[in-house]
């Protein structure tokens, strides 16, 4: 019978396990914790008992199953009882964090390696693994930020970020259709279907791609600061002006990278092309264009973050009393931290969720591409 090998992170989280037992009690003040003995108990045992639980398992899953109980079991105990608390945690409260998140570290190295065969069990993984990883970084972002006492005003805990963002979810809808539905996609389409447009002139017009491109770099360096004022000037304080400033920061980067994936078709294929008296439309479309295809959604996932960035970053010089940019900038002034945390988080989730559609749009589009194929083996 097999078993899993002994690990490194579980060797070293028994030992810190050790030694927390041993520096107790975890808490400054131990008559007012609500986390007793019995409590630093349970989250040592955890964390011991199935960590070396998870060498005896057969079944890698078996074992990961084991460190993820044990790892976010020890987390959660740890969180709630610093509740109340907050700033006099001692060493072995972070000792303990330490040793759970070592065992959060050996449960994606085992679900890493696993290999399954089904199409559901590598998706479920493929979306697993990153899951933990990520929910890793809001545990210890919050027990850190409790146990430490970290001023609110400095780094607020996730869990109050969240709370703001329930009891803010008209303002922030108000925001994400003004930012996001008006001026992100708006400038989004347009500036890179300009950008798409103009690079097939420039393919076909030497002059233009020769003309064009260094002044395409240039206009890429161009600072936001320096150009939103002069769009809010041009077109007003609404959101035109957002979508101007997410135009220009869109169109260049999708010029230069179609013209690239244009040239990407290689000398043969062409010269076939033109032995079977291929037009220039006919290469264009039945060839260059495919071949160009993952330098345009490059393109388009740059775009994704860059318009977000730019609509944010112009409504800072300028916008009506709604908006992304104009709710961070407001409520710094006004020191409610939380406030500008829940329009950061909102508005990270919606960049990965415009990411996320773009990558989809290109596996479902380029699935012939070597580089889609050798993702899916």
């Amino acid at each position: 019978m097999m078993h899993s090998k002994p690990s490194w992170q579980v060797g070293l989280a028994l030992l810190l396990c050790a030694i927390a037992m041993a520096t107790m009690p975890i808490l400054a003040s131990e008559a007012a914790a609500p986390m007793s003995s019995g409590t630093t108990s349970l989250v040592i045992g955890l964390i011991a008992l199935l960590g070396v639980a998870s060498f005896a398992m057969v079944s890698g899953m078996a074992s990961a199953a084991l460190l993820f109980i044990g790892a976010h079991g020890a987390a959660w105990l740890l969180i709630a009882g610093i509740a109340g608390n907050e700033g006099m945690a001692r060493l072995p409260y972070f000792l303990l964090l330490a040793a759970a998140w070592l065992l959060a570290w050996r449960c994606v190295t085992v679900l890493s390696a696993l290999k399954p065969q089904s199409r559901h069990a590598k998706t479920f993984l493929r979306l697993l693994i990153p899951a933990i990883f990520g929910a890793w970084i809001l545990i210890i972002w919050e027990a850190v930020t409790r146990g430490a006492g970290i001023p609110f005003i400095l780094l607020p805990p996730p869990s109050s970020v969240a709370a703001r963002i329930a009891s803010s979810l008209p303002i922030l809808a108000a925001d994400v259709r003004q930012t996001i539905f008006k001026a992100v996609l708006f400038g989004y389409i347009v500036g890179c279907g300009a950008g798409f447009v103009v690079a097939i002139l420039a393919d076909r017009v030497a002059f233009l791609r020769r003309g064009l491109l260094p002044i395409g770099n240039m206009v890429s360096a161009l600072p936001i600061i320096g150009v939103a004022p002069i769009m809010v000037m041009w077109f007003g304080f609404d959101w035109q002006s957002k979508a101007a400033v997410v135009i220009i920061m869109t169109f260049f980067p999708m010029l230069v990278n179609t013209v690239a994936g244009l040239a990407a078709s290689g000398h043969m294929e062409r010269d076939l092309m033109r032995t079977y008296a291929s037009s220039y439309w006919q290469t264009l479309f039945k060839l260059r264009l495919p071949a160009a295809a993952p330098f345009i959604f490059n393109a388009l996932k740059i775009n994704s973050t860059l318009a977000l960035i730019g609509a944010i970053v112009a409504e800072f010089f300028g916008t009506p009393v709604v908006g992304m940019g104009f709710r961070i900038s407001t409520e710094i002034g006004r020191m409610n931290v939380d406030m500008v945390w829940a329009e950061i988080a909102v508005a990270a989730l919606a960049g990965s969720v415009f990411y996320g559609v773009v990558a989809l749009a290109e596996r479902a589009t380029t699935f012939w591409h070597p580089s889609v194929r050798g993702g899916r083996a």
